[in-house]
């Protein structure tokens, strides 16, 4: 694929509507994670992640359909279909595999003669647009890969998209949507009124005229931010974030619980887990009252592992350099 430019432009109306999804997107991750099946990168993480998902699709009996289905589909290419990622997904699994099934077929249809006549397609695949078992068929495919090559390795996913989500909430509240874009480099460029991102499938031109922007952080997306190629469609910006492992639990015989205190190491673990939380989803996370969660945060900032920003009535948490590097260092 050769390079190129994405040039997103905005009017003062879509800077307004420029919003985070507010949880990883299952059929985005979907397509992005057979991209590092096909493409076998992403390192020793996601090596791992692969090799296991691997297994476990096979064991289920959902090994061939994925490869007979699914990866025709979703080409590690220039393009794919844009049905394979509805908005609705934003919702969760079921409303994702329900908007793909609802999908017009006309649409369906005119994908599909995209794809072929830009990679190719599979004769069984074919009549995708015209028979509904088929097309049913491949939505409970898409369903049971994300439950099972997707499920165990889930809450890793919704850790690092939610700790991207609050970098951007962060940027937010200090400097407003225009600061937001800016921190989104490094492949990407904030030139008012343009966002200029790098594209590997090559120069693009994507007007919001009105309709603002849904930047949707992910696990498996690797390589390049990735937007729809129907420009009529509700515009989406989904991008790769670094992953950072942070401690699953703090158990009382942990280093970091014995330094800081059980409770509050939990608090910072939440912090970690949930950047730009409030004190009250800070103290719903940790399982402790509201004034104990504001009082564990006051410490933790007094000692430079959490860094806390008022925005309108909120107090919102972040974990600062210190605060991550002693969490890792305890997991």
């Amino acid at each position: 694929m050769a390079g190129g430019i994405l040039r997103i432009i905005f009017t003062s109306d879509d800077l307004a509507r420029v919003r985070v999804a507010s949880r990883a997107d299952p059929m985005w991750e979907m397509v992005a994670s057979l991209h590092r099946f096909q493409a076998g990168d992403g390192g020793a993480v996601i090596a791992g992640w692969r090799r296991r998902a691997r297994a476990r699709l096979a064991e289920a009996g959902l090994l061939r359909d994925v490869r007979r289905l699914l990866v025709p589909l979703a080409p590690r290419a220039a393009y794919f279909p844009d049905f394979l990622t509805p908005i609705e997904a934003q919702q969760g699994t079921d409303d994702g595999i329900q908007a793909i099934l609802d999908t017009p077929r006309t649409r369906v249809q005119r994908e599909l003669d995209r794809l072929r006549a830009g990679h190719g397609l599979p004769a069984h695949l074919e009549d995708l647009a015209r028979d509904t078992r088929a097309m049913r068929q491949v939505a409970n495919v898409a369903a049971g890969y994300v439950r099972v090559a997707l499920g165990e390795h889930w809450p890793a996913v919704e850790r690092t998209v939610s700790q991207d989500r609050g970098t951007r909430v962060r940027h937010l509240a200090e400097g407003g949507v225009e600061a937001m874009l800016s921190g989104l480099g490094p492949v990407m460029r904030w030139r008012a009124p343009v966002l200029e991102v790098d594209y590997p499938a090559g120069d693009r031109e994507l007007r919001l005229r009105g309709r603002g922007l849904t930047l949707i952080p992910s696990y498996f997306c690797r390589t390049a931010p990735v937007t729809l190629a129907d420009q009529s469609l509700p515009p989406v910006l989904v991008y790769p974030v670094p992953r950072k492992d942070v401690p699953e639990r703090v158990n009382e015989g942990d280093a970091l619980a014995e330094l800081l205190g059980r409770t509050r190491a939990e608090v910072l673990r939440c912090v970690a887990l949930a950047p730009g939380c409030s004190t009250t989803e800070l103290a719903r996370r940790a399982g402790v009252p509201a004034s104990s969660a504001s009082e564990h945060a006051r410490v933790l900032r007094q000692a430079g592992l959490i860094a806390s920003i008022r925005h309108a009535n909120l107090m919102l948490h972040q974990v600062t350099e210190s605060g991550d590097g002693l969490l890792r260092g305890s997991g």
